[in-house]
């Protein structure tokens, strides 16, 4: 099985993306203006619904002038809003519902992961050499090496022992990306290695001690735990480095795993929409790839949010995706655009990302014992488990957590994910867990509906 990958695509994206590195700001506004009219031209041509949808929108309209897509418009309007008519959903959601497909390229040619569902219905995103070529080179050419000689001695990161800790179940952007780079690269398939969140933690740490990895990618909430452990003395090795995303990294988050296992952590922000949208510079700046991509910060009307102000959401276009357009996609993260030009010199604006933050819950287990769960796992199983996408969980105490499910939910899936939770938490060391049904959603103060809340 051959994974999606081209190696012609991939020199000129890798040169375009060195090139760009240090381009100027009407440098990097220029190609953005040039990958737009291409999507544009490619959905208007390839698409009937994107055709339709375009229809008597001026060619040269500005960005903001084309209406917003949503996830739900999306997946409703699949078929034929994908360039190549080839593509069917009804195969997709084949494919994604087997694991033991997990990085098997559809039809030869497209690399397909889905999200993990935290708007509704999980979206699934279909991806072909030319835009795989992009997210590689930027991952490649815009990670700030925390040890940049090692890296200028062991580029390939043969020296290295990699662990992915993250969702194994399913056809998720990262875990499907660390397997089709062991496809491509065999010989580093031995030292690059990914780890089940959603197993018990003294199994996860049992694991993670045998591979001893020199390099641990976790989420943030995931890495901190990892701290605590280390503090705890039961991890028995330590990590150069830590390569968070996925999940808001606070400044107390950071400081909590720098000082726990010893090491610098470089952030990251992707999404299933776009795999590589920003990375973390040598100054602690998270900067995005705005020659590969636009995002627009809006407030709760959907008007532009200026450098400085917090967004309400965000919304996406992909410059890099011809295949499957996303042009003003509702992502629905929280960020705010820095005002200020960052001192590593590059052009490439700096952002703050809240994203769709979820709490991690504390419960108690045997002899008082204090048991983490973490949001990321909590989630996967209740989506993977009972099948649900449209949730609330809640702490109400040290041994009760509340669930909230939409109106006309049936038993049995209500017993389903009663069942899945109390599952997941007896497996983490929870004791004595009561599962109730709380009739009512509780929001943030921005109106955004958390998944996981802490109480």
């Amino acid at each position: 099985m051959a994974a999606v990958f081209d190696p012609l695509q991939t020199s000129m994206a890798t040169l375009d993306v060195v090139a760009a590195a240090r381009a100027s700001a009407p440098e990097l506004a220029a190609r953005q203006h040039a990958r737009l009219s291409r999507l544009l031209d490619a959905a208007v041509q390839h698409s009937p619904w994107w055709r339709t949808r375009l229809r008597g929108v001026p060619s040269d309209a500005p960005l903001d002038a084309l209406p917003t897509l949503s996830r739900g418009e999306l997946m409703a309007n699949f078929d034929a809003s994908v360039c190549d008519p080839r593509i069917r959903l009804a195969e997709l959601r084949r494919l994604t519902a087997d694991p033991q497909r997990i990085a098997e390229p559809y039809l030869g040619s497209y690399m397909v992961w889905e999200s993990s569902g935290s708007g509704g219905e999980p979206g699934i995103f279909v991806q072909d050499a030319a835009a795989m070529a992009v997210y590689d080179a930027l991952e490649a050419q815009r990670r700030s090496a925390v040890r940049p000689l090692q890296r200028w001695l062991d580029p390939l990161y043969l020296s290295e022992r990699l662990a992915f800790v993250g969702a194994t179940s399913g056809h998720f952007a990262s875990y499907v990306s660390v397997q089709r780079l062991r496809q491509l690269n065999p010989w580093l398939a031995p030292g690059l290695q990914s780890f089940s969140i959603l197993q018990a933690q003294g199994a996860l740490v049992a694991q993670l001690n045998r591979f001893a990895p020199t390099i641990v990618a976790p989420k943030p909430p995931a890495a901190a735990r990892r701290a605590d452990l280390a503090d705890a003395g039961a991890l028995q090795f330590r990590p150069r480095e830590v390569w968070t995303g996925g999940e808001t990294l606070t400044p107390g988050l950071r400081q909590r795993i720098e000082a726990g296992l010893g090491c610098a952590v470089r952030n990251s922000y992707g999404a299933s929409e776009f795999l590589s949208m920003g990375w973390e510079c040598g100054h602690g700046r998270l900067h995005l790839n705005t020659d590969w991509l636009v995002l627009e910060p809006i407030d709760a009307q959907g008007l532009p949010v200026p450098p400085g102000e917090p967004s309400s959401s965000t919304l996406l276009t992909n410059l890099a995706n011809t295949v499957q357009p996303l042009i003003r996609y509702e992502l629905g993260d929280q960020i705010t655009v820095c005002p200020d030009a960052c001192a590593c010199g590059s052009a490439l604006p700096a952002v703050c990302v809240v994203g769709r933050q979820d709490d991690v819950l504390r419960l108690r287990g045997a002899r008082n014992r204090r048991v983490t769960l973490l949001p990321l796992a909590l989630t996967t199983a209740l989506e993977d488990e009972a099948g649900v996408f449209d949730f609330q969980v809640g702490q109400l105490d040290a041994h009760t957590l509340s669930l909230a499910l939409p109106d006309g939910v049936d038993a049995a899936t209500r017993q389903r994910c009663h069942q899945v939770l109390t599952d997941f938490a007896t497996r983490q060391g929870a004791t004595a867990l009561a599962i109730v049904d709380q009739p009512a959603w509780q929001r943030g103060r921005s109106g955004k509906l958390k998944r996981v809340l802490a109480g």
